[in-house]
């Protein structure tokens, strides 16, 4: 496991990936994190829909991908605190030959990085430690040992590139890594926009209050993420209706894109 050392907690502060777990109705977060979490649902009483909306959706095309595609490598970056079942439960449940690395650079997510490390002895899982805004992830030690990355690859950011602002340069940092994977690779995110609720625009106060950057952004902004890639049917839509199962909740007010790189 490549842990990049391991660094204190801070509990003195809020993190979106342990208020993330809150919303999902976990157990690992710590006092200030409910408390912001709270303050959240007090201007947006569907957030803890939104966040299932928007794990349904990895299980989605996860399964799309894997299954539709032929896709067996995977790179989750932000992956959070693990919440059954993972993305490699649902790709390795396609094709046990599936390989999976985890991205993440919250230390809590490291403590239970096992979680996400029990993958088929077929396929392969694995956990970075690394902050995507600074760190060269698909260089890593892991990364390397566990894709090929002369073989397409998926490629997801899932509800974290609105906490990398425009001074991180998020377009850029999409550009180069789609960059660097072959032809036939596909790019999977969602971003939350207040397009779709306004109540949205108060949630992203809430944050940059609490001291994490969240920048929302309307649709025409998140399609330019995908610019020179081929999106997928049903293009670049609301979160819960892109191929959305039976009784799919319509809550997570934000967009969700998949596109694959061309030859």
């Amino acid at each position: 496991m490549t842990a990049g050392g391991r660094t204190e907690i801070d509990t003195s502060r809020p993190h979106s990936a342990r208020m993330y777990d809150y919303y999902l109705g976990g157990k690992d977060w710590y006092p200030v994190d409910r408390e912001a979490a709270e303050k959240v649902l007090t201007v947006l009483p569907t957030a803890k829909a939104s966040a299932r909306g928007n794990r349904s959706f990895m299980h989605r095309v996860t399964k799309c991908l894997a299954g539709e595609y032929g896709i067996r490598q995977f790179v989750d970056i932000g992956s959070g605190i693990p919440t059954e079942p993972n993305l490699h439960q649902v790709a390795q449940g396609v094709d046990p030959r599936c390989r999976v690395v985890y991205v993440d650079h919250d230390p809590v997510v490291l403590e239970y990085a096992d979680a996400l490390l029990d993958g088929t002895p077929e396929g392969r899982t694995t956990y970075v430690q690394a902050d995507v805004r600074h760190d060269d992830v698909l260089g890593a030690r892991n990364v390397r040992e566990t894709l090929d990355l002369d073989e397409p690859v998926a490629l997801s950011f899932n509800a974290l590139l609105h906490f990398i602002p425009d001074e991180y340069g998020p377009y850029e940092l999409v550009r180069s890594m789609v960059g660097r994977l072959a032809p036939g690779s596909f790019l999977v995110l969602t971003y939350g926009s207040a397009e779709l609720d306004p109540s949205m625009k108060k949630v992203e106060e809430i944050y940059r209050a609490e001291g994490t950057p969240l920048q929302l952004r309307p649709r025409k902004e998140v399609e330019l993420f995908f610019t020179g890639l081929e999106l997928v049917e049903p293009g670049l839509v609301p979160i819960c209706r892109w191929r959305p199962e039976a009784d799919e909740p319509d809550a997570a007010p934000g967009y969700a894109g998949v596109a694959r790189k061309p030859a």
